[in-house]
């Protein structure tokens, strides 16, 4: 099922360039999330770090050259996108098979001690708040006293009838600062599917996605929602620390 790195390094190049068409201001959240994780790490000499949703291992990458001594474990339930970033960025983490949320998830992991900081862009909103709240009582369960979960995504205002300006104010920002060559999500899974050395593994994300069956997308579910969730998972502390249109970092620290 490997990949070789030259065609890893294609795919996961061309994954980057066609999040910065939905990511707004995708680098500065990222340097943002790991600002965040140096600040709540400053004493710990090698924190271990978990990335929920990891993808092909952009996030990772970048935590890693911030916090080379960090152990960093990275979860996903695509097996497609785990092999790209297994094969593209072998030293950067411990990438791990598994589908956030569900009962025993946090098993496969494979953690020997605490959890200093949880970090995941655009991955949870597609769980059910159900789902998000046992999420975050796990995570809340694994990190120690003082660690953080930090969460990059998009999140609407609470009035709904504000979500159509945050969304045209990260649209127009988007286009002022793309160049129109991005492809979009789209086209990146129809020409990796189209690619015979994925082929196996396409297979296999395919089978993983029919038997996962999915749980519906939480767009809808403001910042504020999202904290009601987190305190009754046990963080006490929450808030936001950066924001562009409807695109946040939101951090929640466990005392």
């Amino acid at each position: 099922m490997s990949v070789s790195m030259e065609t890893a390094r294609t795919w996961v190049e061309r994954w980057e360039r066609q999040q910065q068409r939905y990511a707004l201001d995708r680098e500065e959240r990222f340097n943002v999330i790991c600002d965040v994780v140096e600040h709540v790490c400053v004493d710990r000499p090698r924190p271990t770090l978990l990335d929920l949703g990891c993808g092909p291992g952009s996030l990772s990458a970048r935590l890693a050259r911030r916090l080379p001594e960090a152990d960093i474990v990275a979860v996903d339930m695509d097996p497609m996108l785990l092999e790209l970033a297994r094969a593209h960025h072998p030293d950067v983490a411990r990438w791990v098979n598994a589908v956030i949320g569900t009962d025993g998830w946090t098993d496969a992991l494979g953690l020997e001690h605490g959890l200093d900081g949880a970090v995941t862009t655009t991955a949870l909103h597609y769980l059910q708040a159900p789902a998000l709240l046992k999420t975050y009582r796990s995570i809340a369960a694994l990190l120690r006293p003082g660690g953080a979960l930090i969460n990059g995504d998009h999140f609407p205002p609470d009035a709904r009838s504000c979500s159509d300006l945050t969304a045209h104010v990260g649209r127009r920002r988007a286009e002022r600062a793309g160049d129109g060559s991005h492809e979009d999500w789209e086209s990146w899974w129809s020409a990796a599917a189209a690619d015979p050395e994925l082929a196996n593994l396409f297979e296999q994300r395919e089978r993983s996605r029919s038997s996962s069956g999915g749980g519906g997308e939480n767009w809808h579910l403001p910042v504020s929602r999202h904290a009601e969730l987190l305190r009754e998972a046990g963080f006490s502390r929450i808030t936001p620390v950066w924001q562009v249109g409807d695109s946040c970092v939101l951090v929640a620290l466990k005392d």
